[in-house]
């Protein structure tokens, strides 16, 4: 394997710079994008380790300085972005470098739109004309860094930040909140645990079969869809299995960057669930659609079988069809040591009643190919967490 075969830029949906040791780029990033003294947003595990130190130098021995902020949640809050843009503001910070997983990234973005707001970032919730409302010259520019492969938030046009008091996810949008340019570094993501590669892995495996299955009409996103599937299918159980397999974690990181590209299509009731539960439980995101799939899929039969069965083909399993689908994310499933059930996982049946009404609300429900109802979001829950299939 020539890895270096992998360097490449292209533009699609923003400015990506992908390959191995690509992060000696963030320096020229930040420059190009105007910054002469950014913050690096990371998480609190990610803050202690020396990928972050080093990035840190590296940037400020090229420009007049680099902040950092890492006070967020897995599952990031209002209250989180609330205090990033007052250290940003402290810090007289003129850019922001996203830099780790979903969480970072989300959180990276949403306080790079509210530093110049003077509106709360609820009014700013992907419904209607929200995005309207945003001053965007308040607006900083981004660099984003995924250190995992799964949510694509590097290249995404929103964050999805949880409303502590209301106990529920909302997706913060505007378009200027896709990052200005990112970086693809593999090197950075072969630290990632086999547990969390698997979940992460499945998160992007999820946001592509969602926009495939979305009943929309975007040709362009579907191909990607099938494309970022069949990446999946062929590396993220090398990238579990030996975490420094570069190519394999290089190729999961484009699989991330297709679902999120792909996902404009559409996604679906693995989405109007996980939100919800990841709310009320502060579960983790790709973990829970990696539980829900089999049980979601299941329940969209009678719409998408044709789709699989043109999927499957695709993927060259035996037997092409539903069945040959379902039975490959199953057997995936198993490989990867994802839970069967939510219960394994502390879910239990003790707020069905809100997570069903919370998962019809859901603005990803309405690209669900069957439209449910918050009774049959219920009986989803319900049934993942007995594990009735």
């Amino acid at each position: 394997m020539n890895i270096e075969q992998y360097t490449a830029n292209w533009n699609f949906p923003t400015a990506i710079r992908a390959g191995v040791g690509r992060i000696k780029d963030l320096p020229a990033a930040c420059i190009e994008l105007g910054m002469k003294n950014p913050m690096m947003v990371t998480d609190p595990g990610l803050s202690e380790l020396p990928m972050i130190e080093d990035a840190r130098i590296r940037v400020s021995s090229a420009l007049s300085g680099c902040g950092l902020f890492f006070g967020i949640k897995g599952n990031p809050t209002g209250e989180n972005v609330a205090a990033g843009v007052a250290a940003c503001k402290k810090g007289d910070h003129d850019g922001v470098i996203a830099f780790g997983g979903g969480s970072a990234l989300d959180a990276g973005k949403a306080i790079a739109l509210m530093v110049g707001q003077s509106r709360p970032i609820w009014d700013f919730e992907d419904i209607g004309d929200n995005y309207l409302r945003v001053n965007e010259k308040g607006m900083l520019p981004v660099v984003a860094v995924p250190t995992t492969a799964g949510t694509g938030s590097e290249v995404g046009r929103s964050s999805v930040i949880t409303h502590q008091d209301k106990q529920v996810k909302k997706i913060i949008f505007h378009p200027g909140m896709l990052p200005g340019i990112v970086l693809l570094d593999a090197q950075l993501t072969c630290g990632l645990p086999a547990r969390l590669t698997a979940a992460t892995g499945m998160d992007a495996l999820s946001h592509n079969l969602e926009a495939y299955c979305s009943p929309y009409h975007h040709p362009m996103a579907a191909g990607i869809a099938l494309e970022g599937i069949r990446l999946v299918k062929d590396y993220l159980p090398r990238a579990v299995a030996q975490g420094d397999d570069l190519e394999a974690r290089h190729q999961m990181l484009v699989a991330s960057t297709m679902g999120a590209t792909a996902f404009q299509k559409g996604l679906g009731a693995m989405h109007a669930l996980a939100h919800p539960l990841g709310a009320l439980y502060d579960a983790h995101h790709g973990l829970l659609n990696a539980v829900l799939m089999p049980y979601v899929l299941k329940v969209n039969r009678a719409v998408i079988g044709h789709k699989l069965s043109a999927l499957s083909r695709f993927l060259d399993l035996p037997a092409p069809g539903f069945d040959a689908f379902f039975s490959w994310v199953i057997e995936l499933r198993q490989q990867l040591k994802i839970p069967h059930t939510l219960a394994e996982i502390g879910i239990d049946d003790s707020q069905l009643d809100k997570v069903g009404q919370m998962a019809f609300a859901d603005p990803s429900a309405a690209g669900n190919p069957i439209p449910f109802s918050a009774a049959e979001y219920q009986r989803i829950v319900q049934d993942a967490i007995r594990g009735d299939l």
